[in-house]
């Protein structure tokens, strides 16, 4: 287990390769088989179109320990902006060691410091460890909407 504080920062398109491995982890832990190509290439492919906002945890050796990736949104009944933590992912030797934390802690202050007006994030109903850290940082499950999805 790494006992040592991350040092969280905004990735960039030179970050892919140390981004592409946690992504491709992060996809497996959602039973999707693994393939490095395909998150380098759906990953470059956010950077260089300006899609997304990715924060990158390193340890003291400049070693990826885990990456949040950010969507932005609007909201129309709002008229506002709003982000969406659609990605989440630390090595498990860095678990409970306040990494993920630290990743949920940039992003929210990257979003309040461009205005926005949420964030928001939906987890798998077992994944009790993860709704247990996201309410203890103030996150609140909705209760008046449904989400609905349509495969196309």
């Amino acid at each position: 287990m790494i006992r040592a504080e991350a040092t969280i920062r905004l990735a960039t398109i030179r970050d892919l390769e140390a981004v592409v491995p946690l992504f491709d982890a992060y996809r497996q832990f959602y039973q999707r088989p693994s393939d490095p190509q395909l998150a380098r290439d759906f990953l470059r492919q956010r950077f260089q179109h300006h899609q997304s906002i990715i924060f990158l945890a390193l340890d003291e050796q400049d070693t990826a320990l885990g990456f949040t990736q950010l969507y932005p949104l609007f909201s129309s009944v709002g008229a506002n902006r709003k982000y969406l933590l659609n990605d989440l992912y630390v090595v498990p030797e860095a678990r409970h060691a306040g990494t993920a934390r630290a990743l949920l802690g940039a992003a929210a202050d990257f979003c309040r410091e461009l205005g926005a007006a949420s964030l928001s994030l939906s987890t798998g109903v077992g994944n009790i460890p993860a709704q247990r850290l996201y309410e203890s940082l103030g996150w609140v499950r909705d209760q008046r909407f449904y989400d609905y999805h349509l495969a196309l």
